[in-house]
């Protein structure tokens, strides 16, 4: 079995899954649930997003097979999807609204607040582009990222100020634009050859 490791590749997925977690700009909502329920397990939401996240990884296309769906479509898809998750970003509007989870357990915060529509739908989208393992190291670099953030969100709110994280959420909604952009330009090409 060949490990294709690619530097590049593993930093660019990271980014991608990165903005679309886009934990530093749901630091407001995890400190809004602390305090609801006085006791966040990051350990637990941490590797329980994990876990979805590697096995929608590898059983995510054959998902799609079973409804009839190639993973070039599923990516088109996929790359609107971040198109908008990156204009809500940009622009500070909200286009989809979660309701309020009650309780910090690992629903509201290992899915979907982590393990999203979003983040599963780009890992399919990585899926089409990339090597698995590079996909992987990138998903253990957020995850280890978001371990910390839900560690520290009192003190990260502290640090970067309301407006230190509206400053990281547009720079990242940028970069995720650009991503959508290149995403659904690969894949409709792909799927118009076809």
């Amino acid at each position: 079995m060949d490990f294709n490791f690619n530097l590049r590749e593993i930093a660019t997925a990271s980014m991608v899954l990165f903005a679309v977690i886009d934990i530093l700009g749901s630091i407001p909502i995890i400190i809004g649930l602390r305090n609801k329920v006085g006791h966040i397990q990051s350990e637990k939401a941490s590797i329980v997003a994990a876990c979805i996240m590697v096995a929608f990884l590898f059983l995510g296309e054959e998902i799609l097979k079973l409804i009839g769906i190639d993973v070039n479509s599923f990516a088109v898809a996929g790359a609107f999807i971040i198109f908008f998750l990156a204009i809500e970003m940009i622009l500070g509007i909200q286009l989809y609204k979660d309701d309020e989870p009650e309780s910090a357990s690992i629903v509201p915060i290992a899915f979907p607040l982590i393990a999203g529509a979003g983040t599963l739908t780009s890992l399919l989208s990585l899926r089409a582009e990339y090597h698995v393992e590079n996909i992987i190291v990138a998903i253990i670099v957020n995850i280890i990222f978001v371990y910390i953030v839900l560690k520290s969100s009192v003190r990260l709110e502290k640090i970067l100020g309301k407006n230190g994280v509206n400053v990281i959420r547009k720079v990242f909604g940028v970069i995720l634009m650009a991503i959508a952009v290149k995403l659904f330009a690969t894949n409709i090409n792909e799927l118009l050859n076809h």
